[in-house]
C-alpha cells in the first residue's frame, strides 16, 4: 500500500497523504492513523475493509515479508479499527470497483478503480482512476488536474537586511 510512483494529478489527489510525514505515503498508514481519511475516503468504512484485505493477500504471498510484518504490527497496535479488521481475517482481490472521495479543494469524487498486477513484479500494482464521463466527478478532476500542473510560485525568500 505504499504509494511509490505518481503523476502531479495523483500528487494532487492523494494531498492529505504526502503532507503528513508519519503516512510515509502509506495507504494503510493514512487510513487507520491519519484523522483526515476518514474525510478523504467519503466511504470510509469500505476503504478500511479493502486496505486490510489487500494487506491480508500480501501477507499470504510472501508471509516472511519484514516490512509488511512490521507495518501490521505498527498498525495492529495503534488502531483499534485496524485490529479488529486484521482479526477478521478477511481476504479478497482489489481488481476493480468504485470508490468516493471527498478532497478538501475539488470536494465530492466518485471515481472507477482498476488495478493491474504487473506480472514481472508481483507484489506491486498500477492502479488507474476514472471518473464517469461528463460527470461532476470529472469536472474535479479536471479542475484538480489544472490546478496540479500550475506551476507554483517560489515563495520570496525574506529580506533579512544587509
Amino acid at each position: 500500500m505504499d504509494l511509490l510512483a505518481v503523476n502531479r494529478l495523483a500528487r494532487a489527489f492523494y494531498a492529505d497523504v504526502y503532507a503528513d510525514p508519519h503516512n510515509q505515503e502509506n495507504l494503510a498508514r493514512f487510513t487507520f492513523l491519519s484523522p483526515d481519511a476518514r474525510r478523504f475516503y467519503a466511504g470510509w468504512d469500505q476503504a478500511a475493509d479493502i486496505s486490510v484485505a489487500v494487506l491480508r493477500t500480501e501477507a499470504g504471498r510472501d508471509p516472511h515479508d519484514k516490512d509488511l510484518h512490521d507495518l501490521v504490527g505498527e498498525l495492529s497496535t495503534r488502531s483499534d479499527a485496524f485490529r479488529t479488521r486484521w482479526g477478521a481475517h478477511n481476504v479478497r482481490h482489489h481488481g476493480t470497483g468504485f470508490k468516493r472521495y471527498h478532497h478538501t479543494a475539488v470536494g465530492e469524487l466518485t471515481l472507477a478503480y482498476q488495478g493491474l498486477e504487473m506480472a514481472a513484479e508481483p507484489g506491486l500494482t498500477l492502479t488507474i482512476y476514472t471518473a464517469e464521463p461528463a460527470s461532476p466527478s470529472e469536472q474535479s478532476l479536471r479542475l484538480l488536474a489544472s490546478w496540479a500542473a500550475t506551476p507554483r510560485t517560489p515563495e520570496p525568500a525574506p529580506h533579512t537586511g544587509d
